[in-house]
């Protein structure tokens, strides 16, 4: 690990995309880069940098040394009520950003004489721009997809799934949804067996424009020097294998890419509104060994006002301890819940810390892969409530894969309230059941939080992965990279 005083490796610029869990995924690569010692510019909006400067985001524990924030002006719309429009969002990204970059970039050049020259762009795949920006100037770029690589694999090879999604190709009315769960390993060639099924991949389908910027954020891999992937080797061993055969760049998985560096760091700042409705730790601390449910349905999207009254007659109906992270809480919600003794509903916490507390039996989650994640980390079982995107294929492979979690609703079954007495009934069959098939859950929860730390410790995959990628970005090697995947996209 790179002290304070010593001179840097080499300079990277992260480039992540301008939404919560993008950023998160690339600050927690960042403080890896900078622990190995690379010197990294952090580069967001302005509306971005203030809001990691107020620590209204995970992304927010104290900086370390080789962090640096800089700023591009806000050229697109604000992080507030960007899922009213999602794919405008998109689009703004795609259209507005480039241009200040490469203001920033020359301004970092100019800097040069006080610090190495960029080595290597390290960008979200969903500011695929950066690729382009990159081998323009001759500098690598890394693209990091913050996303599962099963998710990426499947839209690598859209072409061959998108007659059997589309409404002019769905088959007679009677056969719709039996068609909708065949599995992904019937059309795709060479793909190993998987759980993942068609309509795990419904909730983009029908957004011409969404699908648009995915197929771009994919072939844009091409035309990188490396794809990283947030998730580790372990989990999603068999696509990673394929795409390793099938991508002319180095395929680095580098996960689980979550703060479990910033753990030791008892003194993390949190936000007000945490602070003064009282710290959660304290009373996590008096709860028993893996009594406490956490909940928490991210930062972008949630339920319905109905769903959210559903959820809360739940907790109160399964009399299970509980945190529920709820960002907007509408009235009459905490009436709802009830025995505010055996509970709490916050606007924010430390996610990882609190997943890695011992009182935490269990996550209710919409299957981000950022929570994903971070419960694989800490041997969490998961409750499963996919919203939108990438979440079906994530939730399909926490509970069919991996076998670490159950499914509270499946995605075809997306419209349908989900009432409080099923709701319970779950979440006592997660916190309290001791049948074998719940029993078989927690115990593939710890072994995979085995292999998690396994991955990250000196000699795990993906501590290994991270010195190839370091090894590349700060020696001759990236050049010849730059060049061999110039002359293949050429």
């Amino acid at each position: 690990m790179a002290a304070a005083d010593e001179p840097r490796r080499c300079h990277i610029v992260a480039v992540p995309f301008p939404g919560r869990g993008h950023v998160n995924a690339m600050m927690n690569l960042s403080r890896l880069l900078a622990a190995r010692g690379a010197e990294v510019t952090f580069v967001v909006t302005e509306e971005w940098r203030g809001l990691i400067l107020s620590s209204s985001s995970a992304a927010a524990a104290p900086l370390p040394a080789g962090i640096r924030l800089r700023a591009i002006p806000n050229v697109i719309p604000s992080e507030h009520g960007r899922a009213a429009d999602h794919t405008g969002f998109l689009d703004a990204v795609a259209t507005e950003m480039e241009a200040p970059f490469e203001r920033l970039l020359d301004l970092l050049e100019t800097e040069q004489e006080e610090g190495p020259p960029v080595a290597a762009l390290v960008a979200d795949s969903y500011v695929p721009w950066v690729v382009g920006v990159g081998n323009r100037r001759g500098v690598p770029v890394c693209s990091l997809f913050p996303m599962s690589a099963s998710f990426f694999y499947a839209y690598q090879h859209f072409d061959c799934l998108q007659p059997c999604l589309t409404d002019e190709h769905a088959p007679a009315a009677g056969a719709t949804a039996e068609k909708s769960e065949q599995r992904l390993d019937q059309f795709i060639p060479g793909l190993a067996s998987s759980s993942i099924t068609l309509s795990d991949l419904k909730p983009l389908i029908h957004n011409e424009r969404t699908v648009k910027h995915v197929l771009t954020v994919v072939s844009s891999i091409r035309n990188a020097q490396c794809l990283l992937f947030t998730t580790m080797y372990e989990l999603e061993a068999s696509v990673i294998d394929s795409l390793r055969s099938a991508l002319p760049c180095p395929v680095l998985p580098i996960g689980p890419c979550v703060p479990y560096m910033t753990l030791e760091d008892q003194h993390s700042k949190s936000n007000g509104e945490l602070a003064s409705r009282g710290d959660c730790f304290t009373w996590l601390d008096s709860q028993p060994v893996n009594s406490v449910l956490y909940v928490s349905l991210g930062s972008f999207l949630s339920v319905s006002a109905s769903q959210l009254d559903e959820i809360a007659l739940g907790l109160a109906a399964s009399k299970v301890r509980f945190l529920w992270i709820l960002r907007e809480q509408p009235p009459g919600v905490r009436e709802l819940v009830g025995d505010s003794n055996r509970g709490m509903i916050l606007a924010w916490c430390n996610q990882l810390k609190v997943l890695c507390h011992p009182s935490i039996g269990g996550f209710l989650t919409h299957c981000g892969m950022n929570s994903t994640l971070e419960a694989v980390f800490a041997g969490v079982p998961m409750l499963t409530l996919p919203l939108f995107f990438d979440q079906p294929i994530d939730s399909r492979l926490i509970v069919e894969e991996w076998k670490t979690g159950l499914e509270l609703r499946d995605w075809t079954d997306k419209d349908r309230l989900i009432e409080s007495e099923e709701i319970a009934k779950a979440i006592k069959k997660l916190m309290t059941s001791d049948e074998a098939d719940t029993e078989a859950i927690r115990r593939h929860a710890l072994e995979w939080k085995e292999v998690s730390v396994r991955a990250v410790q000196k000699g795990g995959s993906s501590y290994n992965n991270l010195s190839s990628l370091m090894e590349m970005v700060c020696s001759s090697q990236c050049t010849e990279l730059n060049q061999q995947c110039s002359e293949t996209s050429a």
